[in-house]
């Protein structure tokens, strides 16, 4: 690192009153006395005391998707943004969703006839858990029947043990596979065991992964209880959205612009019925089960010996129905508009809608967010603007398969890509006190440079010291599935990130409510605050930096790193494969362009001598870079997913693909297109080269 840098380290007096050097990138000189006087005042304006308001507001009903109580978080948040002097636009779509949960039943029908639980007891510690609204446990996207056959237990029912299950010689055809949660994406579960013949599908908790296993359960601890069911959807297209308009928004059907939908039979919807149950009604099943041990590893935490067949004597009933039709979605987006670069955007987004809930998941997100912007509303009102737009977004439909946040992605495709800065995701970004993150590479400085502008709760130190812990930096994940960063990164290549505070969850149940959070997530409801400051300081930087502030050269970094954990992969089944030394030699090339840029900006920025007009250009092309890695033609596993870099894993479906083109010919095993691969990374590496250099001959 070059001495320039250091001119960009400034000590920022915390409120706690801690002193953190920190480096701020992207500001000239000149600028950076204004930038901390900027973030001084956010940090005061804070008011702690409004994310539990607003968290008990949204989370005190069930509000799934479609609900009249969904409609009515969306009105609140409407208010609530535009009081705080937000520019406020709701953007509907009508998208193929269930409607409401249908029926469901499950009994065993012989040895004995018995009825079993499908629905989370009432706790009298818990006065959530008798709301009248709340729902039996369902999975949005099961296919409809009513099947009585005898079961087959699957492990997690992943693709590698319905592999095993083959290799055994287990008969699925006909049958109703059992399998528990985890391992993969649940609509996965269902996916293999149809292709596999099953009549139908039921999934539960193992108190083996969250239950009496793993230590107290709920309402004494934070583990799954013997009627804790876990919801979700099961949606497997091989896009991310809505299931009938790939690539297109699906507006409303009243809409000028008409779009065409596919038919619900043309895009491979689930046919076998499908639902969750707890584990204290799985235990009636697995006890009575009959067949040959399971093998190593498929041993979950009941107090039985797991059997892969039940036997013919051991019969269950299940009975799904459950209607599906247009629904409408309501994204609701609130913008603080920048008085310089109004067209340039820095977006902040969590989903609304929950299974119960949802205090947890997703909704102190949203919560966090609602103070967000009646702070940022604040500071407009005392005579701050951003240079650049802060669009805070609440997406609908997350739950059913990242809807919302997908289609408008989908309508504003164009200007998205020209336009936003970038997406920072913010699904249950309070649900604990553990701080996290993933990243794309541009972004993983600018968010640990934020974490140490901001006091821990109850602690000395600033979020960055307690996040990184004993290490020199603290560890940030690549960008996976199962939320709303999905189509922005892997579709239209903006980088993001997606983090926030983690901890104690009863995913997807009843139980995730007011009570669960104060008594386990954060009792002290400082947490909510302490993320605002953050992401508000994240955010603040990204919309006022002179430069904006991607870290170029990590991008050679972790492509290295990643290349390198790719050949390994490959080497397992290839043994004489020698490498992707197209993309190796790329990589080499533009590590050092990166690097260049990187310093000749910061030597810039700490002389002056950038002026306005070339910083701009800059800035313009700045946004292109991420582009580099979008391919039209996609991956062989869904045309959909364009990023070269990233993708979610299509086998279980929330994991990271990090160069997914290679990552899918690993998992099939496969050599055949490794060459070609070869070629379109290190094209696209030479691309971004050619962007950073085209940077740089401005400089």
């Amino acid at each position: 690192m070059k001495n320039t840098f250091y001119q960009f380290l400034i000590p920022i007096l915390l409120t706690g009153g801690t002193l953190c050097a920190q480096q701020v990138d992207g500001f000239k000189q000149s600028n950076l006395e204004k930038q901390q006087s900027t973030e001084t005042k956010f940090l005061q304006t804070v008011d702690f005391s409004s994310f539990r308001k607003h968290l008990e507001k949204i989370t005190s009903d069930p509000h799934p998707a479609g609900s009249v109580a969904n409609e009515k978080v969306k009105d609140y948040m409407v208010e609530t943004m535009k009081k705080a002097g937000l520019d406020v636009q709701v953007y509907p779509y009508d998208v193929y969703l269930p409607i409401g949960s249908g029926e469901s039943l499950i009994e065993l029908v012989t040895p004995i006839r018995m009825p079993l639980n499908q629905q989370e007891n009432i706790l009298e510690e818990d006065p959530y858990s008798a709301h009248p609204e709340l729902w039996k446990g369902w999975n949005a996207f099961t296919g409809n029947g009513d099947v009585t056959a005898e079961v087959v237990y699957a492990n997690y029912g992943t693709k590698a043990d319905f592999e095993r299950l083959k290799d055994l010689g287990i008969d699925i055809k006909g049958k109703i596979v059992l399998a528990r949660y985890g391992g993969n994406f649940r609509g996965f579960k269902a996916k293999f065991a149809e292709e596999n013949g099953a009549a139908g599908l039921i999934i539960f908790t193992d108190p083996g992964d969250s239950g009496y296993a793993r230590g107290l359960v709920y309402p004494e601890g934070i583990f799954y209880n013997e009627s804790s069911i876990q919801r979700g959807s099961l949606l497997t297209v091989d896009w991310t959205g809505d299931a009938l308009t790939p690539f297109e928004p699906a507006l409303p059907l009243d809409s000028k612009t008409k779009v065409k939908r596919l038919k619900p039979e043309e895009v491979g919807l689930h046919t076998i019925p499908v639902t969750p149950i707890s584990y204290g009604s799985a235990k009636e099943i697995i006890g009575r089960m009959t067949g040959k041990p399971v093998p190593s590893g498929w041993q979950g935490g009941l107090p039985y010996t797991y059997r892969l067949e039940g036997g013919p004597d051991l019969k269950v009933r299940l009975k799904v129905h459950q209607d599906k039709g247009f629904v409408r979605a309501n994204n609701v987006i609130g913008t603080v508009k920048g008085n310089q670069f109004p067209d340039e955007w820095v977006i902040l987004g969590c989903h609304y809608d929950a299974w119960s809930f949802g205090s947890t998941d997703p909704n102190s997100g949203t919560a966090m967010l609602l103070s967000l912007s009646e702070t940022l509303g604040k500071l407009v009102e005392e005579g701050f603007t951003p240079a650049r737009s802060i669009m805070i977004a609440h997406w609908d439909a997350e739950e059913h398969g990242v809807i919302g946040s997908t289609e408008w992605v989908e309508q504003f495709r164009d200007q998205l890509s020209a336009k936003a800065v970038a997406y920072i995701n913010l699904d249950a970004a309070v649900a604990g006190r553990n701080f996290g993150a993933s990243a794309s590479p541009t972004l993983k400085k600018v968010i640990m440079e934020s974490a140490k502008a901001v006091s821990f709760p109850d602690s000395a130190k600033t979020v960055y010291q307690v996040w990184a812990g004993r290490r020199d930096e603290p560890t940030i994940g690549n960008l996976g599935g199962g939320s709303d960063h999905i189509a922005f990164y892997m579709h239209v290549g903006i980088p993001s990130i997606s983090g926030g505070a983690g901890g104690p969850t009863l995913y997807h149940t009843n139980y995730d409510n007011l009570h669960f959070y104060e008594k386990f997530a954060d009792p002290s409801f400082k947490m909510g605050g302490a993320v605002e400051q953050l992401v508000g300081i994240m955010s603040l930087r990204l919309a006022n930096a002179d430069v904006i502030p991607y870290q170029v050269s990590r991008y050679a970094k972790d492509l290295d790193g990643h290349f390198t954990n790719a050949e390994r992969g490959i080497k397992n089944f290839h043994p004489v494969f020698m490498g992707f030394e197209q993309s190796r030699a790329a990589i080499a090339s533009m590590k050092s362009a990166a690097e260049s840029l990187d310093e000749k900006i910061a030597t810039s920025l700490a002389s002056n001598s950038l002026d306005s007009k070339k910083a701009q250009q800059i800035n313009q092309a700045l946004l292109q870079l991420e582009k580099a890695f979008i391919d039209p033609k996609g991956m062989y596993f869904g045309s959909w997913y364009r990023s070269l870099y990233a993708a979610n894993d299509p086998f279980s479906g929330y994991a990271s693909w990090i160069l997914p083109g290679i990552q899918y010919e690993i998992e099939l095993k496969s050599s055949d297109r490794l060459e070609e691969w070869d070629t379109r990374y290190a094209s696209a590496i030479n691309e971004l080269q050619t962007r950073i250099e085209k940077i740089s001959s401005m400089l």
